[in-house]
C-alpha cells in the first residue's frame, strides 16, 4: 500500500510539473537600452513566478520602432519614450488600450576623469574634448541631453565636442572606456557604479522621459506576452524599477 501511495504521489508531481511546463511560454521583448539591467532582473523574477520566459533584446527605441513597422518578430515593446508606442498603436502595429507608462527616466551627466558634481559649471567650463550623448533622433535620452544643453545656452559652445552613440548604451560605453571624458547617460546605468562623479540633471531642463510599454500585434494572443506586461505593472517589478533610480508614474 505504501509503495502504491508513493507511486501515486510521484505520478501526481510528474503531471503537475508537465502541466506547468505545458502552459509556460516565451515572449520576445524589445527593450530600450537604458532599461536592460532592471529588465533582466524583472525577467528572472517573472520566470520564477509564472514559468514564462521573457527573451530580451536591447537597443535604441527609434531603431526598434523602425523594425516593428517592418515586421520584426517582437511581442512586447518597452520604449524609452511615450511617442513611439503611441505611434505603434495609431499606425496599427500594437494592440489598442495596451499602452502604459512603466517608468519615468532620469538623465545624468557622468565622468570618470573630471569632477561633474556641479554639472552646469563643468559644462560651462568646457575642460574636456568629447561630450558623449545618445543619438537624439533614435534615443529619447539623447533628445533630453540636447534639450539640457539648449536650456543652459551652451549649444554653440559644445557643438564641436559632442560625439553621438547609436543608443544610450553606446553613449555610456564612450564614457566608461574614457573615449569621451564626460557624457549624458541614464541614471539607471550608474546603478551599483561607484566610480567617477555624476550630476543628476534637474528635470526642469528637459521634458519628462515617460517610458511606455505596449503589446504588439504579434503578442495579441500570446499569454506569455500579456503576462509579462501584467507583471511589469505589479509591485515586485515596481520595486526593481525604483531601485534602479527611475520614478514611477
Amino acid at each position: 500500500m505504501m509503495k502504491l501511495k508513493a507511486l501515486a504521489s510521484a505520478i501526481g508531481l510528474f503531471w503537475a510539473f508537465l502541466g506547468g511546463s505545458a502552459f509556460a511560454g516565451q515572449t520576445h521583448v524589445a527593450v530600450a537600452a537604458n532599461f536592460i539591467e532592471p529588465a533582466r532582473e524583472i525577467a528572472v523574477l517573472f520566470k520564477e513566478k509564472t514559468g514564462h520566459e521573457a527573451i530580451l533584446i536591447s537597443g535604441a527605441s527609434g531603431a526598434f520602432f523602425t523594425q516593428i513597422t517592418h515586421g520584426a518578430p517582437f511581442e512586447v515593446f518597452l520604449s524609452a519614450d511615450d511617442e513611439r508606442p503611441r505611434l505603434a498603436v495609431e499606425q496599427g502595429f500594437a494592440v489598442p488600450g495596451s499602452r502604459f507608462t512603466y517608468a519615468i527616466g532620469k538623465l545624468a551627466l557622468w565622468s570618470r576623469v573630471i569632477d561633474v558634481s556641479d554639472g552646469e559649471a563643468a559644462l560651462k567650463a568646457g575642460k574636456f574634448n568629447r561630450l558623449s550623448i545618445a543619438n537624439p533622433t533614435a534615443a529619447p535620452y539623447g533628445a533630453a541631453a540636447i534639450e539640457t544643453i539648449q536650456a543652459l545656452g551652451l549649444s554653440d559652445a559644445l557643438q564641436s565636442k559632442i560625439v553621438q552613440g547609436s543608443s544610450i548604451a553606446q553613449a555610456f560605453q564612450f564614457v566608461d572606456t574614457r573615449n569621451a571624458e564626460v557624457g549624458f547617460v541614464a541614471l539607471s546605468q550608474l546603478y551599483g557604479n561607484h566610480e567617477g562623479t555624476l550630476w543628476l540633471v534637474p528635470q526642469s531642463l528637459y521634458a519628462p522621459i515617460r517610458q511606455d510599454a505596449v503589446l504588439l500585434n504579434n503578442g495579441a494572443n500570446d499569454e506569455a506576452a500579456k503576462a509579462f506586461l501584467a507583471f511589469l505593472k505589479g509591485p515586485e517589478a515596481h520595486a526593481i524599477i525604483e531601485r534602479f533610480g527611475y520614478a514611477m508614474p
